[in-house]
């Protein structure tokens, strides 16, 4: 039955349309509109869903029931955001309906479309609900990556964290504070993203009182200042006053003295991080503040002072130590930032202006003298230079610029005064994508980093709790002094620390990644770090990737007449000619210097190739086909055609109706580089190198023996590289693919790791691809491998490091071996150790 007007009274609110439709729902037969169309019209512009209470079947409705019953209804189009995301691990089709599913349980989503085929999320959903997306999709499986910026999204610049404990307790405080809508700490690169109502001044404030500093990230303020402060002087007063009260219990000094002394240095090392430990407990975190500030004030109560004091500036001596140490990863990224000036000299008219970078629009023209830094990305207008690339590329060889050529920022005008129409804004250029990526990159878990984090968070409560119980059950049950249980459960709580183990992965990680954005490769998280430390297998796309990709001429071949007059006939009938290999020819001959003849009478000959009169003769430039159709003697030809054919080359004929003048053959040529970088993978340990190309079998032959590759596929569609790589695969090897991000885009998906080259300027390969070598050559390929196989390395050693010394320490507590102070030495100089050891990734070079 239609359903009166009453229901869809336009003035009534849509929860009342939607009650109304609901309620009259078993009545609706499979064709019935519960509403008239004037009405419904009305009421779908008021609403924020895909489903109505409107034009809805009896079978729709029951297929949607539960979308309906969970969707909250709004009149507020303000409360809504659509966000865009671009999802890494999709393996099929199914997996998008997986994301889908998964997403769509959320109350807070309206809308969810996964597409496969482009690997990106479209989600409409309920304001500041974007990290319950994102953490949905990464509970799921898979990774995520944000394309579409949260306007309330903000990033800050955290100082004073000692390890991964201090961004958990900083997360679980902020998380408390209603205004706060999601947070996360990132202690490896030392950021803070948070969305949150409040004011920046209020979370700044937040921050401090647990002990640490915030700064808020502006666009002219992307890099983290080191912090200045006087930690060491504290350390040096704390110590100096131990020292005084240890030599005084040995002389006439009062005990009362001496205990005021350590009472003092404990005050003075301890108060940041009993501050902190506050906060912590308060935040419901049991972090490395809350265990040690425990073990400090425990030893004061049972009267060793000298202990709690020795622990406390231990800790204070260690956590700034590894402060200065994590600083040089984070230096990786800084130097990064500070490569693009951040002023530009601007032409206006015929004056020139120096402007901030920010406020330079894309077309304007700036000027960039001899030794100056490029500050934007854009196009040279005027002058020619060389110019250094290393800085995005890792090229220590100048490239040459002329007039048309494009240029990065935050690379280097060697020489030549040359003026540039900006192409991209400051936050847009290659190297603010590349500091991003990098970014990003070092926020993400490795798989290795996820398993010790839980490794950690289960270890820290059960060692607490373990410590706890021996502090009081083995008194209970006289089986020694309180004092003694106290203090070995004190000494349980120091070892419940995890720093040295948390901190094992990330900082290598962090290291890895600089190093090797630094030497122009952009690794775009620590699973594809890791990954990448394991391939023993390496496909590459041919065209474009072991060769140069553009065809050259690679040999000429006349009778009886000179090189140079077979190439100036040549020049003369292909320079009229817009096909590839006929502007192959034409700039092979242009660059001798060698001229064209007379000639007119120009003709193209479909599928054959092309005629022209010259000096009064008819010549011709072709295919064997056309000077078979002309009946002309070809057997001394047609060998010496065969066999530079069957090197994979293509032959271009020179002749007239009655003879022929000579051959010049014309090949796609492999890359200077490729050799040395295929030769090196295999010296660091990859086991097959593989070419995959769509070209004939001779052509792909001739290049695998150039190139010492292992084994090649021809006459590939794009289907069948996919298809080769599973092969590969399923032959037990862990595949690489190399292609230029676009074309091999199926076989780089397919591959455990897509390696995209030439990815400066190329958005589509920087988005794409797992890891992207930013030159367009094969040189820091073997680099990038060597550098993970040592970071795969380097976080073992950390790992095995942490746990045998906890358990050693572990171990000595009961024997009553171990004290206090070597309790904390043992945790605070694992963490150094580990960082310092980690840091040998920053040193790693070609």
């Amino acid at each position: 039955m239609i359903m009166s007007d009453k229901c869809c009274d336009t003035n009534k609110s849509v929860e009342n349309d939607q009650a109304c439709c609901n309620t009259n729902m078993k009545d609706l037969t499979s064709n019935t509109n519960c509403c008239s169309n004037d009405h419904a019209n009305k009421i779908e512009e008021k609403k924020e869903v895909k489903q109505t209470c409107c034009n809805v079947t009896k079978e729709e409705y029951r297929q949607s029931k539960v979308d309906i019953n969970r969707t909250v209804f709004s009149t507020d189009k303000e409360s809504l955001d659509k966000f865009e995301y671009l999802i890494h691990g999709m393996d099929c089709p199914s997996c998008a309906l997986t994301i889908e599913k998964g997403l769509n349980r959320l109350k807070a989503v309206r809308e969810v479309k996964v597409n496969y085929n482009t690997a990106k999320l479209h989600v409409l959903v309920h304001r500041n609900s974007a990290f319950e997306i994102e953490n949905q999709v990464k509970q799921l499986g898979f990774t995520i990556e944000a394309l579409t910026k949260n306007k309330n999204l903000q990033t800050y610049n955290i100082e004073g964290m000692d390890c991964g404990s201090c961004a958990k307790s900083i997360e679980n405080h902020l998380n408390t504070i209603s205004s706060v809508k999601s947070v996360s700490v990132n202690f490896s690169t030392g950021k803070m993203k948070l969305d949150h109502e409040n004011s920046v001044d209020e979370i700044i404030s937040e921050v401090a009182k647990i002990g640490f500093k915030a700064t808020l990230q502006t666009k002219g303020n992307t890099s983290q200042t080191p912090k200045k402060n006087n930690e060491f002087g504290s350390i040096i007063v704390s110590g100096v006053l131990i020292a005084l009260g240890f030599i005084g219990s040995y002389t006439d000094i009062s005990p009362m003295m001496s205990t005021f002394l350590y009472a003092f240095a404990m005050v003075l090392s301890g108060y940041k991080p009993v501050k902190s430990a506050f906060y912590s407990i308060r935040s419901r975190s049991l972090d490395m503040n809350v265990l040690m500030s425990v073990a400090a004030i425990g030893a004061a109560l049972i009267g060793e002072w000298l202990e709690g004091a020795t622990v406390v500036w231990l800790f204070a001596l260690g956590t700034t130590l590894q402060n200065k140490s994590i600083e040089h990863t984070r230096n990786s990224i800084r130097n990064l930032m500070d490569l693009a000036p951040a002023e530009a000299w601007v032409r206006v008219g015929e004056t020139l202006t120096k402007k901030p970078v920010e406020d330079i629009s894309i077309d304007e023209i700036i000027i960039v003298k001899p030794g100056d830094k490029i500050p934007l990305d854009g196009e040279i207008i005027v002058g020619e230079s060389s110019v250094n690339q290393a800085p995005i590329t890792g090229e220590s060889i100048p490239v040459d610029k002329n007039i048309g050529d494009s240029v990065y920022a935050g690379s280097i005008n060697e020489n030549g005064s040359i003026e540039i129409k900006v192409t991209k804004l400051v936050e847009d250029t290659t190297i603010a994508k590349i500091i991003h990526l990098v970014e990003e990159a070092q926020e993400q878990k490795a798989p290795t980093q996820a398993f010790v984090d839980k490794f950690a968070s289960i270890y820290t409560p059960v060692v607490f709790i373990l410590a706890l119980l021996v502090m009081i059950i083995p008194p209970l049950l006289t089986l020694g002094s309180w004092g003694e249980w106290f203090y070995k459960g004190l000494e349980l709580l120091v070892v419940a620390c995890p720093c040295a183990l948390v901190i094992s992965t990330p900082v290598a990680i962090v290291s890895a990644i600089g190093n090797a954005a630094r030497n122009g490769v952009l690794i775009k998280g620590g699973t594809f770090l890791e990954t990448a430390g394991s391939i023993n297998a390496i496909a590459f796309d041919k065209t474009g990737t072991l060769t140069e990709g553009k065809p050259a001429v690679t040999e000429i071949k006349p009778y009886n007449m000179t090189d140079n007059e077979l190439l100036s006939i040549a020049l003369t009938l292909e320079e009229h000619s817009s096909h590839p290999i006929a502007k192959t020819i034409v700039n092979y001959v242009k660059e001798k210097g060698i001229s064209s003849k007379k000639g007119d009478l120009y003709k193209s000959i479909v599928g054959k190739g092309v005629q022209a009169t010259v000096e009064g003769n008819v010549y011709y430039a072709g295919n064997l086909k056309l000077f078979e159709d002309m009946n002309i003697a070809l057997d001394h030809v047609k060998k010496d055609v065969e066999s530079i054919q069957n090197l994979g080359r293509t032959v271009v004929i020179i002749g007239t109706k009655h003879d022929i003048k000579g051959l010049i053959s014309v090949s796609d040529t492999i890359r200077k580089t490729t050799v040395h970088a295929l030769n090196s993978l295999k010296q660091i340990g990859v086991k097959q190198v593989v070419m995959l190309t769509g070209d004939n079998d001779g052509t792909a032959r001739l290049i695998s023996k150039e190139a010492n590759i292992n084994r090649y596929f021809s006459e590939l569609l794009p289907e069948d590289k996919v298809s080769v790589i599973k092969q590969l695969q399923n032959e037990g090897l862990k595949v690489a693919m190399v292609g230029d991000g676009i074309n091999d885009a199926p076989a780089l998906a397919t591959a455990d790791l897509g390696i995209a080259m030439g990815g400066a300027g190329t958005d589509t390969a920087m988005e794409t691809a797992d890891i992207v070598l930013m030159a367009d050559n094969l040189e820091k390929l073997p680099h990038t491998m060597k550098l993970s196989r040592k970071a795969l390395t380097i976080i073992k050693q950390n790992i095995w490091f942490s746990l045998i010394i906890k358990f050693i320490a572990l171990a000595l507590i009961f024997p009553g071996w171990l004290t206090l102070w070597l309790a904390v030495l043992s945790d605070t100089g694992a963490a150094i150790i580990v960082i310092l050891n980690a840091l040998r990734l920053l040193k790693v070079k070609q």
